[in-house]
C-alpha cells in the first residue's frame, strides 16, 4: 500500500534558522557599537626596562604645557595617555619624550595610537571600531618612485668588471667592454675564438644575461626579461620593508605601506600632521658592512648589539661595505637547510677572497646601519649585527651564509643584505596633507548623505509597500548594522570616503532585493493565489534573479579590489560586503519575519 506524500509546509523555517539569524544579528550589532563611540587620540608608552613616571607626574607635565588629558591607564608594561583633542597628539608625544628621557637609562618607546572610546565590557569581548582611512582621519600621504634603472646599471657594471678580468686571464688582446643603455653591454672582440670563450663564460657564470651577435666578432649582452622582473620585484620588496621599519621610528601603529604599480610605493600616515618629520625618516639611507669578530683586548675593537640585544665585539674597521653587494637571495642548501647566497662586485670579491684566505675558521659578522635625521635635522646612525658566521673556506665574489634559521628568516636576512646595494634611489613624486578638520568634515558630509538616502528609502518603502514595506525597512536597518559590524571584524578593513559612497549604494541594492521579491508576490496575488502561496512562490521565483544580479556585481567588486588601490579598494570593499549582507537580510531575514506574521494567511484579497 502506497503511503501518502507528506505535504510541504508553506513558509516554514526550522528553529535553528531563527537561532542563527538572531545570533548573527546580535554579534554584528555588538561589533558595530564601538564605531558609534569613536576613538580617542592617545600616546602609548611601552616601558622596556625602566619604571614609567606615575600617572600624577605625567598628567601634571602635560597640563602644564596646555595639553588636555582625558585619562591615563597604567598597566604592568604599558601606559596609555588618552587625550581630549587629536590635534595635541604630536605635542603630547614630545612632552612625554622629554619627561621619560629625564629618567636614567630609559628605554621606553612612545607610539601614536587611537584608543577606542567604547565601554570596557565591549572591548573585553574583542570588539573595536572600524579603522578610518587617511581621507577621513587626516594625515600625510607620500607616493615614492623607485629608480629601478640604477639596479640594472649596477648589474651591468658588475658584469663589466668580471668580463674585463676574464678577458685578461684569457689573454685576449684588442677586446673592450662598454655600456649600452641602462641594462646592456657591448663586447668588442678580435676573432671568433675570443667570441666562443666569452660566450662560454657568460653561459656558465651569468645565465641571466641574454647573448646576441654584434658587429664583427663582438657580442651584445642584455638582461633577460624574467631576470629584470625578478630584480624589480626584489628591489621594491626590500624598499617596502625598509620603509616599514623606518616608519616605526615615527611611532605610528596604523601606517599603510604598499606597492603601487611596477615601481612605486604609496605610504599613508594617519594622524601625522608634520610632513617634514615624516620626510626626514622616509628619506633616510641604509648601509651594510662585514666585520671581523674579535676577542676582548685584541687590537682596536668596538662592541655592537645583535638582534637579540647580545653584545658582539668586532674590529673597528670593516672588511668591506655593502656597496660591493650586487645581489643576495635566500635558497635551500644541499642538506635542505636555508642559506643566503651573496654576490659581490669584482673589487669586493677580491677583498673578500684575500681576507677569507687568511681567516679560515674564524667568525665574520654582518652589520646593518641606518642613517636618519632627528627633529632638529641632525643625522644619527643606528647599527646592529644581523648575522655572525664562521668562514669555512676561501671566499670569492660569490659565497653563502648559513645558520640564518628558517627559510623566512633567511629571506629577511637577504632583504637586509640587499639594503646595502640593491636599494634603488627613491624620489617623493607626490605629497598630500589632509588636516583633521577636513577629515572630520568628510565624515560629517559622508554620513549625512548616507542618513538622507537611508531616510528617504525607508519612507518610500513604508508608503509604497505598506505592511511588507515595514519588513523591508527592518531588514534594511539590520543590513546596515551587519555591514558596519562586519567591517569592524575583518582585519585590515579600512573605511574611506569612497567607502561611504559604497555604503550609500548598498542601501539601494538592499532595497532592490526586497522590491524584486515584493513585485513577484504582487504578481502571484494577481493570479488568484492566497497570500501565503504568493509569499512562497514570490521568494522562490525572485531568488535566481537576485542571485544573478548580485553575483555579477560581486565580480566587479572583486576586480576593483584586486587591481585598485587606496580609495578604490575602500569602495570595492564596502560594495562587496554590502552585497553579502543585503543578500542575507533581504532574503533570509525578511523571509523569517514574513513567515512568522503572514506565513499562514490564506486570504486572497490582500493589497501589497
Amino acid at each position: 500500500m502506497r503511503k501518502p506524500n507528506k505535504q510541504r509546509l508553506l513558509n516554514h523555517y526550522p528553529t535553528w534558522k531563527y537561532v542563527v539569524l538572531v545570533v548573527t544579528v546580535l554579534v554584528m550589532m555588538l561589533s558595530a557599537i564601538p564605531t558609534w563611540y569613536g576613538e580617542n587620540a592617545a600616546v602609548q608608552i611601552a616601558a622596556k626596562s625602566t619604571q614609567v613616571p606615575s600617572i600624577l607626574v605625567l598628567q601634571q607635565q602635560l597640563e602644564n604645557r596646555g595639553i588636555d588629558v582625558k585619562r591615563i591607564d597604567q598597566q604592568e608594561n604599558k601606559t596609555v595617555v588618552v587625550l581630549q583633542k587629536e590635534s595635541q597628539q604630536t605635542a603630547a608625544r614630545t612632552v612625554l619624550a622629554e619627561v621619560i628621557n629625564d629618567q636614567a637609562n630609559s628605554k621606553s618607546q612612545l607610539t601614536l595610537a587611537l584608543e577606542p572610546a567604547a565601554p570596557q565590557w565591549l572591548q573585553s569581548m574583542g570588539f573595536s571600531p572600524i579603522k578610518l582611512g587617511l581621507d577621513l582621519r587626516g594625515g600625510v600621504q607620500f607616493l615614492l618612485d623607485v629608480d629601478i634603472d640604477q639596479v640594472f646599471k649596477a648589474q651591468g657594471e658588475q658584469l663589466s668588471d668580471e668580463l674585463r678580468q676574464q678577458i685578461r686571464q684569457e689573454g685576449i688582446r684588442g677586446a673592450r667592454v662598454e655600456a649600452s643603455g641602462v641594462d646592456g653591454l657591448i663586447v668588442h672582440l678580435p676573432d671568433t675564438e675570443a667570441n666562443r670563450a666569452v660566450r662560454k663564460f657568460i653561459r656558465q657564470s651569468y645565465p641571466q644575461w641574454q647573448l646576441t651577435n654584434g658587429s664583427g666578432a663582438g657580442l651584445k649582452l642584455a638582461l633577460k626579461d624574467d631576470e629584470k622582473t625578478a630584480l624589480r620585484n626584489l628591489t621594491v620588496q626590500q624598499n617596502l620593508q625598509t620603509m616599514r621599519s623606518r616608519i616605526e621610528e615615527l611611532g605610528i601603529t596604523e601606517a599603510l605601506v604598499q606597492r603601487q604599480g611596477e615601481n612605486r610605493i604609496r605610504i599613508e600616515l594617519p594622524g601625522v600632521q608634520d610632513p617634514a618629520a615624516a620626510k626626514n625618516v622616509i628619506g633616510a639611507t641604509a648601509s651594510l658592512a662585514f666585520y671581523s669578530v674579535k676577542e676582548p683586548g685584541t687590537g682596536s675593537t668596538m662592541e655592537m648589539k645583535d638582534k637579540d640585544g647580545h653584545p658582539v665585539r668586532v674590529s673597528r674597521k670593516p672588511i668591506l661595505g655593502g656597496d660591493h653587494i650586487v645581489d643576495a637571495r635566500a635558497s635551500f642548501g644541499e642538506m635542505g637547510m636555508s642559506e643566503v647566497n651573496i654576490t659581490l662586485d669584482h673589487a669586493g670579491g677580491k677583498i673578500m677572497s684575500d681576507f677569507s684566505r687568511h681567516n679560515i675558521g674564524k667568525a665574520m659578522a654582518t652589520a646593518f646601519s641606518e642613517y636618519s635625521r632627528d627633529s632638529e635635522g641632525n643625522a644619527k646612525q643606528t647599527s646592529s649585527i644581523i648575522s655572525v658566521a664562521t668562514i669555512q673556506s676561501q671566499l670569492g665574489n660569490r659565497f653563502r651564509i648559513t645558520g640564518a634559521g628558517a627559510m623566512q628568516d633567511a629571506q629577511e636576512l637577504a632583504l637586509l643584505l640587499r639594503a646595502g646595494s640593491l636599494t634603488a634611489p627613491v624620489t617623493i613624486v607626490e605629497e598630500r596633507t589632509i588636516g583633521p578638520t577636513l577629515g572630520a568634515e568628510n565624515i560629517e558630509n559622508g554620513f549625512a548623505a548616507l542618513a538622507l538616502g537611508l531616510g528617504m528609502t525607508l519612507l518610500f518603502m513604508a508608503a509604497w509597500y505598506r505592511r511588507l514595506g515595514w519588513v523591508a525597512n527592518v531588514a534594511l536597518v539590520a543590513n546596515m548594522v551587519m555591514l558596519f559590524g562586519l567591517m569592524a571584524l575583518i582585519p585590515g578593513a579600512v573605511l574611506t570616503l569612497p567607502g561611504i559612497a559604497g555604503l550609500v549604494l548598498t542601501v539601494g541594492m538592499a532595497v532592490d532585493t526586497n522590491v524584486l521579491i515584493f513585485e513577484r508576490i504582487k504578481d502571484k496575488l494577481k493570479e488568484g493565489r492566497s497570500f501565503a502561496q504568493a509569499i512562497d512562490r514570490g521568494f522562490s521565483s525572485a531568488f535566481s534573479t537576485i542571485f544573478d544580479a548580485n553575483f555579477t556585481t560581486m565580480i566587479t567588486a572583486v576586480v576593483l579590489y584586486a587591481i585598485g588601490n587606496g580609495p578604490i579598494q575602500g569602495f570595492a570593499l564596502t560594495l562587496g560586503l554590502g552585497l553579502l549582507t543585503s543578500m542575507f537580510t533581504g532574503i533570509f531575514a525578511s523571509r523569517a519575519i514574513i513567515n512568522l506574521v503572514w506565513g499562514r494567511d490564506a486570504s486572497r484579497e490582500v493589497r501589497v
